[in-house]
């Protein structure tokens, strides 16, 4: 498991790369949370779990006695140094929040709609990408081309067939026009998660390894 996965689940068996999928969806978490409590003034940590271990563990700073300026500081130069984030990836999910997010009350019902609607995506990337998510690593170009291509389908084809597939579609879609991520975000967000998925080691059948 990755480093913060190491620190939310201790006992469980390390395996997974310092860096890799899971502390990139962690740290994305984090990242929401700070800009949170940032936006909102929020000052209770019990109300951003992920925000609350990352700041404990790291030991991160409070910064003119406002939660989430320190915070989202340091995630974002993290992300930037481990995963080449740009700017505009957090740009995005500032203006989300800006847009969804006035009321403290706003936060938990943000964070569940995000949620959703990650839940989805990767339901359909999956779905809909099918063998293309085989081509090896090394065909980074190929790879967001191909990624780029199904979520330009997620948003705007509209003769898949499968029910399941059109009813998380929709679902997908309804969740955006909340959210109000671009594609590109959306495509970048997804990329990173299938290249980094790739680089994890495969888990090992015990009934094989059994003599």
């Amino acid at each position: 498991m990755g480093l913060f996965q190491k620190i939310f689940h201790r006992g469980e068996t390390p395996e997974e790369k310092v860096g890799g999928m899971e502390d990139y969806k962690t740290l994305v978490k984090v990242y929401f949370q700070a800009s949170l409590a940032n936006k909102l003034g929020i000052t209770n940590l019990a109300m951003l779990p992920d925000l609350r271990v990352f700041k404990s563990t790291l030991h991160v700073p409070t910064v003119n006695n406002k939660l989430g300026v320190g915070e989202r500081n340091r995630c974002k130069k993290m992300m930037k140094e481990i995963y080449n984030t740009d700017d505009d990836f957090f740009d995005e999910i500032d203006k989300s929040i800006k847009r969804n997010c006035r009321r403290i009350q706003d936060a938990q019902a943000y964070l569940y709609q995000f949620q959703g609607f990650t839940q989805d995506l990767m339901m359909l990337i999956g779905n809909l990408m099918k063998f293309k998510l085989r081509v090896p690593g090394f065909f980074k170009k190929a790879l967001y081309a191909m990624t780029e291509k199904t979520v330009n389908d997620i948003f705007n084809k509209n003769d898949f067939r499968e029910p399941d597939v059109i009813k998380t579609v929709l679902a997908v879609r309804q969740f955006n026009t909340r959210l109000g991520f671009s594609q590109k975000w959306v495509t970048d967000f997804i990329y990173q998660v299938v290249m980094l998925a790739k680089k994890e080691p495969k888990k090992k059948d015990d009934d094989n390894t059994k003599k």
